[in-house]
């Protein structure tokens, strides 16, 4: 091979090496420039207090990778933040519920344990205990099948009773038991029992309440059919409900008074829009009555509490259509109030341009507060707790 040929070669090899050089630096631009420009979020979904503690879960994708990370905060009784807690372990994870027990606390959602699980958007169910300075004390998974998650929890005696689902993802077929999940833990993290109901491929547990030692149990079944569940202390059914056709989330919260149990949710029409509603059963689980808060677009109820004679339900509603923005509709919080004949009484709308998500209420003294997470203008999400008069009356935003 003669010289020039040799020259002409070195040549082609070191336009090779720059091409391929600003090909990396490109690549590597774009991979560090999309992880910056990640949009940011941070969303409580549950709040439970007692009078000197608030406790907020949820999750935020403040880290170096931009995963979801399940986030438990706490706050004393002037509501200054004694302490902020994620979930490190795996990859991404969420907590959907929390409650008390003396001095610790319990919360329950999902996460991805390993990157098999990761890459595959595989989650398992989860139950940490964490001590009055945010110590984990235990923490547990749960799978029965592909994807699981824990969606609320209450505290039964020394135990820990809880709701949620263990389905296949979505491409597998089989025919293992799955489904809905209600399961519990004694005070050390061991499942003492687990019980399922539905399909196997979208059944859901959404929330559970005690009365007279029987559990009451709501979700949705594998036709979108809101369901109501009544199994006794030790996880045999003993009688369930369904109701109209929902949405895929079903119903999604449960409260009782006076021997009557009344669960919020969302009723499906047939243009595929929603009507928030709260349904009213005995105790039998015997449907009684209902009632619709119907607009032109999207609109559920996410949780129920009872303060004294009435009802008070919150949750979101799509109003208009948006011209730009990351969103479809324009959602903003809701808050409505009924009688226990669920008669109509007030209702309130909060929210403006930016998309409003109201998840949670308590009870605290003489005022009402809705925790919910915002939009703002740079597409990212930032979690909030609002205060309401007894009146439905803004008091405050923190």
């Amino acid at each position: 091979m003669n010289r020039k040929k040799i020259s002409n070669l070195k040549i082609v090899i070191i336009l090779c090496l720059i091409f391929i050089f600003v090909e990396l630096i490109v690549i590597l631009f774009h991979y560090f420039g999309n992880r910056e420009q990640s949009i940011y979020f941070e969303s409580i979904n549950a709040i439970i207090h007692d009078n000197k503690t608030y406790i907020s879960v949820g999750s935020n994708n403040d880290n170096v990778n931009h995963y979801e990370k399940a986030k438990i905060s706490k706050y004393n009784a002037k509501k200054e933040k004694v302490f902020e807690k994620l979930y490190n372990i795996g990859y991404n994870s969420v907590f959907f519920g929390a409650v008390m027990d003396s001095d610790n606390i319990v919360a329950v959602g999902s996460y991805e344990k390993n990157l098999d699980e990761h890459n595959s958007s595989i989650r398992r169910a989860l139950i940490v205990k964490y001590d009055k300075d945010g110590n984990e004390v235990f923490s547990k998974d749960f799978q029965m099948l592909d994807n699981s998650k824990f969606t609320s929890i209450v505290k039964l005696g020394d135990d820990y009773l809880v709701t949620g689902n263990s389905i296949y993802r979505n491409t597998k077929v089989g025919n293992k038991v799955g489904g809905a999940v209600l399961a519990k833990y004694n005070k050390d993290g061991l499942l003492e029992w687990k019980t399922t109901y539905g399909s196997n491929k979208s059944a859901i547990f959404n929330d559970l309440i005690v009365i007279d030692n029987y559990i009451y149990v709501v979700g949705t079944d594998e036709n979108y059919l809101g369901i109501i569940v009544k199994y006794d202390l030790d996880g045999n059914l003993i009688t369930y409900n369904d109701y109209n056709t929902t949405d895929s989330l079903g119903f999604s919260g449960i409260a009782s008074i006076d021997d009557n149990i009344y669960i919020s949710g969302a009723l499906r029409r047939e243009n595929d829009n929603t009507d928030a509603m709260i349904v009213k059963y005995d105790l039998d689980c015997n449907y009684i009555d209902q009632v619709v808060y119907a607009e032109e677009g999207l609109e559920r109820f996410n949780k129920i509490i009872i303060d004294e004679d009435s009802i008070i339900a919150i949750g979101i509603m799509a109003i208009a259509k948006k011209e730009t923005g990351i969103s479809e509709f324009n959602y903003d919080g809701l808050v409505a109030k009924y009688d226990l004949d669920l008669k109509y009484i007030d209702s309130v709308k909060y929210g403006d341009d930016r998309d409003d998500f109201f998840t949670d209420i308590i009870i605290d003294k003489d005022q009402y507060i809705v925790s919910g997470y915002s939009s703002y203008e740079d597409y990212s999400y930032m979690s909030k707790f609002i205060r309401y008069s007894k009146a439905l009356k803004v008091l405050g935003v923190d």
